[in-house]
């Protein structure tokens, strides 16, 4: 027998993942499957963007590049930051990864000795904690309440900081939330974090998703101070719909930035080349598909956020950004469906999908027991046949 390493055993297989797959293997046996599972846009790549790649295929863009990026998609990364968020850094401090997933990876790697701790805020992305653990740290989560918004409480936060403490991850617009930091909840964390000297991570990857009236803001805007201590890390994954295409960034402390490239010199290496060129088109082209996603979002929160506050027993707050919503249903937890208790989130999916074929991820996982995680990344006509699958199992509780 092959004995493994012990940090594959501290790691759990992505919920958002499994569910996903399985949803997909129900479709394609035939089997009518309702998924609100998906975490990437249900929109195409633009075709402009595509062309691009096209175009850089045909004239033989298909050998190995930088590992950490062609000059020009660095040089692009750092005018979008400049435009997009007022902030300057040169390529030298940024490298580019497959993915915003991969760059988080990298900068663990890079950072944490055993033993060292980050903070991350629950309800979190399911993956944070597991790249913590991957690189023999130590997540040290803190609780955030729907009843406040899911901003941090500084004194909470205050109160998790240690001499280990290495890092804080911020994402917002959130993953699983879609709540978003404004200004004055960045400046409390930035006042809460001013006497240690952690990292500030910020997860923007669904920056340009966002339904609110006020802009994006992140850490270094709300505290320019913090600049020299804030890793952003971003792609473009979500705003242009370009998941499968796999390339992120991070901008960062140019010592952390070459360390995390040593990392990806001896792992992966470069993001796909001609995808980098179409990285760069994506960048630097116009946003009006962007604008339409965006629009299309915002009603279908609406749709979603409307019919799951009809339900009884489910409660669900509007969310600032990103494209998911985040429902209490701890008002059907313990009730009986069909002889069996729902137990708890991890039931109550398992019960959607097998009995009512609807794929909705646990809160469980990320950190919130007692609430799912549903995506609008979906037609107006799956969201309704969705909620009325929903409002059927829902009718069936005892």
């Amino acid at each position: 027998m092959i004995k493994l390493a012990q940090r594959v055993q501290a790691v759990k297989p992505s919920p958002t993942l499994s569910l996903n797959a399985k949803a997909k293997a129900l479709a394609a046996k035939g089997v009518d499957v309702v998924s609100f599972a998906a975490g990437e846009p249900d929109f195409d790549t633009p075709a402009f963007v595509k062309e691009s790649a096209k175009r850089a295929l045909d004239a033989g863009f298909t050998k190995y590049t930088a590992s950490a990026g062609i000059p020009e998609l660095r040089a692009a990364i750092c005018d979008k930051l400049q435009k997009d968020n007022a902030l300057g850094y040169t390529p030298e401090q940024v490298l580019v990864s497959c993915g915003a997933k991969h760059s988080l990876y990298n900068i663990f790697q890079a950072l944490l000795s055993p033993g060292d701790e980050v903070v991350i805020f629950a309800p979190y992305w399911v993956s944070y904690p597991d790249m913590v653990r991957l690189a023999d740290g130590v997540p040290v989560i803190v609780e955030t309440r729907p009843e406040e918004g899911y901003v941090p409480d500084p004194t909470r936060l205050k109160n998790a900081l240690t001499s280990r403490t290495r890092a804080v991850v911020l994402n917002s617009p959130s993953n699983p939330t879609g709540a978003s930091l404004d200004k004055k909840a960045l400046q409390s964390i930035a006042e809460a974090v001013a006497g240690h000297d952690c990292l500030l991570i910020t997860d923007d990857i669904y920056e340009k998703l966002l339904y609110t009236a006020a802009p994006f803001c992140n850490i270094a805007n709300a505290q320019p101070s913090l600049f020299a201590r804030t890793v952003v890390v971003n792609g473009l994954s979500k705003a242009y719909a370009m998941t499968g295409w796999r390339v992120g960034y991070a901008a960062g402390p140019k010592e952390l930035i070459a360390a995390m490239q040593l990392i990806q010199d001896q792992s992966t290496s470069n993001v796909t080349s001609f995808v980098q060129k179409a990285a760069v088109t994506a960048l630097q082209g116009p946003t009006d598909e962007l604008q339409t996603m965006v629009k299309a979002f915002k009603e279908r929160r609406a749709l979603l956020v409307n019919g799951l506050n009809k339900l009884p027993g489910v409660t669900c707050p509007m969310p600032d950004g990103a494209f998911y919503v985040f429902p209490d249903v701890r008002g059907l937890l313990g009730k009986r469906h069909q002889g069996i208790e729902v137990s708890g989130s991890l039931k109550l999916s398992e019960i959607l999908l097998d009995d009512y074929q609807l794929a909705a991820v646990p809160g469980l996982p990320f950190g919130a027991e007692g609430f799912l995680r549903l995506s609008f990344a979906a037609s107006r006509e799956t969201i309704e046949k969705g909620l009325q699958r929903l409002q059927a199992f829902v009718s069936a509780l005892t």
